[in-house]
């Protein structure tokens, strides 16, 4: 594909992000951006920008915060938020379980990772969202190339495959019962590279996390985990001084490292041309079972 094609095709791919963004902005009344400080939620803060500006978003930015989160994620979303000058509001998990309504798992692969879907489902009954915009996409996925760029959940903030509501043109239907709201995935078209491309086009800022770094690691169920206070550790963990980066940002305790050289953009997109595993296999996760991402989307997950 030449530079110049590339362009054009980045260039629909982002016109039609903004078409659904401005949808959201006038068919919702209270919509929201989750934002989780990954690659793909800042590509989310980009589009918005150029969807809106100079005005002011019409929705806040919304950041459910396990309390494992990395750290660089975290000063990179003070940062932002503190340069775009819009509106944050962060669920804790730790307060969901200071309340009760969750519980800490233990053992040595404990995370709370499945445990802020209760957090984020209170965060939208607090605040009355009926539009949440989220950055996940159809490739990263098998149960999330089944949903629609509009998904309507229920009143429990369940997702039923079996509605799914039909897309024909590009025509968006947003309309709700009481106590329901939608889930609007912008990006769902945009494969991972699409992303990177992006990114580089645009000369988006990322955390550092994203690029080839030294960090301390240990293997754990085959996968390279970053060494940190937060997960259960053991004698038979050997920490090891490694260069590596991360593909995708979650939760410390469920989210993977590859091995990589890519300290530049240019070589993070030629890592990814070449790799046969999809960013979503260095997630601890999705592989509970076959269906781990489809149970936790029917009860409530982003």
């Amino acid at each position: 594909m030449s530079k110049h094609n590339q362009l054009d095709y980045l260039d629909e791919l982002e016109a039609e992000a903004i078409h659904i963004l401005r949808e959201v902005a006038g068919q919702f009344e209270r919509p929201a951006l989750l934002f989780s400080g990954g690659k793909d939620s800042i590509t989310l803060v980009r589009l918005a920008e150029k969807a809106f500006r100079p005005g002011k978003f019409p929705f806040p930015l919304v950041h459910i915060d396990t309390g494992h989160n990395f750290q660089e994620t975290i000063q990179y979303r003070d940062d932002m938020v503190k340069r775009l000058g819009e509106k944050l509001i962060v669920g804790n998990v730790q307060d969901s379980i200071d309340q009760g309504k969750v519980v800490e798992q233990k053992g040595k692969n404990a995370s709370r990772n499945s445990l802020q879907t209760v957090t984020l489902l209170d965060t939208i009954a607090e605040h009355k969202f009926d539009a949440c915009i989220g950055g996940a996409r159809r490739d990263e996925e098998k149960a999330r190339a089944k949903e629609r760029i509009f998904s309507v959940r229920d009143e429990f903030g369940q997702w039923d495959p079996k509605r799914q509501r039909p897309e024909l043109w590009n025509i968006y239907n947003g309309k709700i019962h009481k106590g329901e709201n939608v889930r609007v995935f912008p990006i769902s078209n945009w494969t991972e590279l699409d992303v990177w491309n992006y990114i580089r086009r645009e000369q988006i800022e990322l955390p550092s996390i994203y690029f080839a770094h030294e960090r301390d690691t240990i293997i754990r169920n085959g996968q390279l985990m970053a060494a940190s206070p937060v997960l259960n550790m053991d004698q038979e963990d050997v920490i090891t001084r490694r260069t590596v980066r991360f593909r995708t940002v979650g939760d410390m305790t469920c989210t993977a490292a590859v091995a990589s050289e890519a300290f530049l953009i240019d070589d993070i997109i030629d890592e990814i041309s070449q790799s046969k595993i999809s960013e979503r296999g260095a997630r601890m996760d999705d592989k509970v079972s076959e269906a781990a991402m489809e149970d936790r989307k029917k009860g409530g997950y982003f």
